[in-house]
């Protein structure tokens, strides 16, 4: 069976060193190189083709932010950042690294965790991050079908696609999902007033500024719910469950809980799904986008059940096909779609008019 290669980049030569003993303690892997900066990282690339590359985010001459979004769109690979990034600014690169194409983020060891513990979950998500089939970094391989949907987005036949009255869009993702939440919601037209609830899993630590990252990537405000927030006084707007938390709908009102986890996930996409279904019914919409294994699908299955309008992104344009296609095995999309093509696809569920339940 092959080896997998990996490609180890940060500027510190002890963290590199930990990062090297633990691959090469497996047998399964081979060290192709280490690199002390971006700029080394995507020579290194372009010269060895590694099947993984672990990427520091914080270095000199060129970022692991500028090094991962060149190397995605110019020979992509599976990157998985290793940083021990906590402060806002720094997280926010974090955010930009996953949402132009890294798959998956890994805290840098403390000096804290039990013997061999973080050496186990570096392996784990090395091994994880190798099966993943990347895509170039779809910013610039779709630019060009970008422009041609943001247009037909303002068609009247396209806004009258839909016959219901649409109160509530619920979308749910996990890796490869802060990308694919800022592709969805960019491309709906500032008409579209429609309340967004958003579920994206997001390891603990890197999940404390997420919010406050979405709410900077477009004019919609994104912000994180009270407890008791109306879903009528979110128009126009984007809510975002926390880190460690689910956010339920109950009454028209949301709520955040901090009940067990579903498929080892709090928040949980189909926590938020299934209520959005039990209290909206036909007048919900919910999409599933990239991530792995199958949290929302039932979820979806729900809304489709309950009279709402399904969505869930195809296998082409997903970082990983793991969630959306546990929905559509199960029939619970009404509609598979490309990345591209959903946000347009939303906008035409507002009609002309909107009245949100008060």
């Amino acid at each position: 069976m092959p080896r997998t290669r990996v490609l180890v980049v940060d500027d510190s030569a002890t963290v590199r060193r930990r990062l090297v003993e633990a691959l090469a303690a497996d047998p399964g892997i081979d060290l192709v190189g280490e690199a002390e900066d971006g700029k080394q990282a995507v020579e290194m690339c372009a010269r060895h083709r590694p099947d993984v590359i672990t990427m520091d985010m914080m270095m000199p001459v060129m970022s692991g932010l500028a090094a991962t979004e060149y190397i995605m769109a110019h020979f992509p690979t599976p990157i998985l950042i290793v940083s021990a990034s906590l402060n806002r600014g720094e997280l926010f690169k974090i955010y930009d690294a996953l949402a132009a194409g890294a798959v998956d983020v890994l805290d840098k060891p403390t000096g804290d965790e039990l013997d061999g513990d973080w050496e186990r979950r570096l392996l784990s998500a090395v091994k994880l991050v190798a099966k993943i089939k990347v895509i170039t970094h779809p910013r610039a391989k779709l630019e060009a079908r970008r422009r041609q949907l943001e247009g037909s987005a303002q068609d009247p036949a396209h806004v009258l696609q839909s016959r219901a009255t649409i109160e509530v869009v619920a979308i749910g993702a996990s890796t490869g999902g802060p990308g694919a939440v800022v592709d969805v919601i960019r491309r709906l037209p500032a008409r579209f007033q429609i309340p967004i609830l958003v579920v994206v899993h997001m390891n603990a630590p890197f999940g404390s500024s997420f919010t406050d990252w979405l709410d900077a990537q477009f004019e919609r405000p994104a912000s994180t719910p009270e407890n008791g927030t109306p879903v009528a006084s979110a128009r126009g707007r984007v809510m975002v469950a926390p880190g460690g938390r689910h956010i339920v709908v109950r009454g028209g009102r949301m709520f955040l809980t901090d009940d067990a986890e579903r498929h080892s996930c709090r928040p949980s996409v189909d926590v938020l799904f299934e209520t959005v279904a039990s209290e909206y019914g036909a007048s919900a919409a919910g999409c599933l986008l990239t991530g792995m294994g199958k949290d929302g699908a039932l979820g979806l299955l729900k809304i489709r059940q309950s009279g709402g309008t399904t969505i869930a992104q195809d296998e082409a344009t997903s970082t990983i096909y793991g969630m959306p296609r546990e929905a559509a095995a199960l029939g619970a999309a009404t509609h598979v779609l490309p990345l591209p093509e959903i946000g347009p696809w939303l906008a035409g569920l507002q009609g002309p008019t909107m009245e949100v339940r008060q």
